[in-house]
C-alpha cells in the first residue's frame, strides 16, 4: 500500500529544487547570451564554440555521476553511509582525472578545437582567450556537480540549490561589469565573461564543499583515507554500471551537435530558428528533469531496500503522471507559439518558420519526454544501463541523424519537417522502453546488504 502523502512529499522534495535550478539556469543563460551577443557577432560565435567543450565535458560527467549515483540511491535506501562515501570517493577520483585531462587539452589546443566549429580567424582568437580561462572551471565543476548530483540521491538539495542560485547571480553581475566595463570594472568583452564564469564556479565549489565537510556526519563527506584507498571490488561494479551511461551521454551530445549541422544545410536563418525553439522548448521541459530525477531516486531507494515490487509500482505511477505532464506541456507550448514569435520580432518569413518549427517541437515533446523519464528515471535506476545505452546510441545515430541529413540534403524538406525527422527516434524509444519497463528485466539490485557490515 502506497502512502500518497509520503510519495508526493518525497517527489516534491527531490524534484522541485531541480526544476527551480533548471529554470533559473536557463533564464540567466539567455541573459548571458544576450550580453555577449550585444558586443558582437564574432564574440557570440567564439563563446558559443568554446562552450561546446564544456557541453561535452559536462555531459560525460553527467553520465558518470548518473551511473554511480544509482549505487548511492540504493545504499541510501538502507542508510549505508559507509558505502555511499566509498562511491563518492570513486566519483571524486574519476571526476578529477577527467577534468584535469580536459582542462589541459583545452588549454594547449584551444585554437585547433575551435576550428572544428568556426572558421573566422578573429572569432578563433577571441574563443581561444575565453577557453584558456574557462577550462580551469572544469575542475571546479567536477566537484560541485558531483556533490549536487549525489545530493539528489540522499534527498538533500537545499544547499546545492542555494549554491547554484548564488553562482548564477554572481556570474550575471560580473558579466555585466566585466563585459561592458560597468561598476568601475575593466571592459574586457568575452574575456570578462570567462573571468566571471571562473569566479562564480570557484565560489559555487567552495560553498558546497564547505557545507558538506563542516556538516556533522554528512553522508557525502568521503574522508582522505577513503579517497586514497578505493574499494576495488566496488570500483569494478560502479564502472561496469556507469560506463554505459557515460558512453550513452557522450554519443547523445555529439549526435545532437551533428543534427545541428544538418539544420545548418538549410541556411543561417534555420540555425537561428532552431536555437530559439530549442531554448524555449528547454524551459517547457524543466518539469520533466525534476520528475525524472525524483523517479530515479525513489525507485533506487526502494530497490536498495529489496522492495522491487514497490519500485515497479512507483514506475507505473510516474509513467502515468509523466504522460499527463507531457500532453499538458505540449499543448501549452503549441498555444504560446504566437507570443514567442512576437517577442523575437523577426521578419515575416523567419517568423513563419519559427512558428512552424515550434509546432514540430510541441508535437514531439510527448514522445521525447516519455523516453527521457523511461530511460533516465526508471530503467537506469534499476541498473539497466546497457539497454539504455543501446536505445540512445541506435536511436540518434541510426535513425535521427540519417533522417535529418536525408531530409535536409537529399529531399530538400523545409526546416519543421527536418526537425520532425530528427526527433522521430523518440517515438521508437518511447515504445521500446515502455515494453522494457513492463517486462521487469530492468530491475537489478546492485548492492548487497551484507556490504554495510564489512
Amino acid at each position: 500500500m502506497i502512502n500518497r502523502r509520503v510519495f508526493l512529499s518525497t517527489m516534491l522534495t527531490i524534484g522541485l529544487p531541480i526544476i527551480i535550478q533548471q529554470i533559473i539556469s536557463l533564464s540567466l543563460n539567455m541573459i548571458d547570451t544576450f550580453m555577449i551577443g550585444s558586443v558582437g557577432v564574432a564574440e557570440l560565435a567564439a563563446v558559443g564554440a568554446a562552450n561546446k567543450v564544456y557541453f561535452i565535458f559536462s555531459t560525460i560527467c553527467f553520465g558518470i555521476y548518473s551511473g554511480a549515483s544509482i549505487f548511492v540511491s540504493q545504499y541510501w535506501g538502507i542508510h549505508d553511509v559507509k558505502n555511499i562515501r566509498k562511491v563518492i570517493a570513486i566519483q571524486m577520483r574519476i571526476g578529477f582525472i577527467l577534468s584535469v585531462f580536459t582542462c589541459i587539452t583545452a588549454f594547449l589546443f584551444a585554437p585547433g578545437i575551435l576550428r572544428l566549429f568556426v572558421r573566422d580567424a578573429h572569432a578563433i582568437q577571441i574563443g581561444a582567450q575565453y577557453l584558456r580561462i574557462t577550462c580551469f572551471t572544469y575542475i571546479m565543476t567536477a566537484f560541485s556537480f558531483l556533490m549536487s548530483f549525489n545530493s539528489r540521491a540522499i534527498h538533500n538539495l537545499r544547499i546545492p540549490t542555494i549554491a547554484t542560485i548564488i553562482a548564477i547571480t554572481i556570474n550575471t553581475i560580473l558579466n555585466y561589469g566585466l563585459i561592458y566595463g560597468n561598476f568601475y570594472m575593466p571592459q574586457l568583452g568575452a574575456q570578462g565573461a570567462a573571468i566571471a564564469t571562473l569566479i562564480a564556479r570557484l565560489i559555487e565549489m567552495v560553498f558546497i564543499l564547505t557545507y558538506v565537510y563542516t556538516s556533522k556526519e554528512h553522508p557525502l563527506a568521503a574522508d582522505l583515507f577513503t579517497i586514497t584507498h578505493l574499494d576495488h571490488e566496488l570500483l569494478k561494479r560502479v564502472v561496469k554500471t556507469a560506463l554505459p551511461v557515460a558512453a550513452s551521454e557522450s554519443a547523445w551530445s555529439v549526435g545532437t551537435t551533428v543534427c545541428f549541422m544538418a539544420y545548418g544545410l538549410l541556411g543561417t536563418s534555420a540555425v537561428a530558428v532552431v536555437q530559439v525553439a530549442s531554448v524555449i522548448n528547454d524551459l517547457f521541459q524543466c518539469v520533466f528533469f525534476g520528475l525524472g530525477n525524483a523517479c530515479a531516486v525513489m525507485i533506487g531507494n526502494e530497490l536498495g531496500r529489496q522492495r522491487s515490487d514497490l519500485a515497479y509500482t512507483y514506475g507505473k505511477i510516474f509513467i502515468l503522471m509523466n504522460l499527463g505532464f507531457c500532453l499538458t506541456m505540449s499543448i501549452l507550448l503549441y498555444a504560446s507559439r504566437a507570443m514567442i514569435v512576437d517577442i523575437y520580432n523577426y521578419d515575416e518569413a523567419t517568423s513563419r518558420l519559427l512558428d512552424a518549427t515550434i509546432i514540430a517541437f510541441a508535437l514531439y515533446n510527448t514522445p521525447k519526454m516519455m523516453s527521457y523519464v523511461h530511460i533516465c528515471g526508471i530503467l537506469r535506476a534499476g541498473g539497466d544501463t546497457r539497454f539504455c545505452m543501446a536505445c540512445d546510441v541506435i536511436g540518434i545515430w541510426c535513425i535521427a541523424i540519417p533522417l535529418a541529413f536525408l531530409g535536409a540534403a537529399v529531399w530538400k524538406l523545409p526546416l519543421p519537417l527536418v526537425v520532425a525527422l530528427s526527433f522521430s527516434d523518440e517515438i521508437v524509444k518511447a515504445l521500446i522502453t515502455l515494453w522494457r519497463f513492463h517486462s521487469k528485466k530492468w530491475i537489478h539490485i546492485l548492492i548487497q546488504t551484507s556490504e554495510s557490515l564489512m
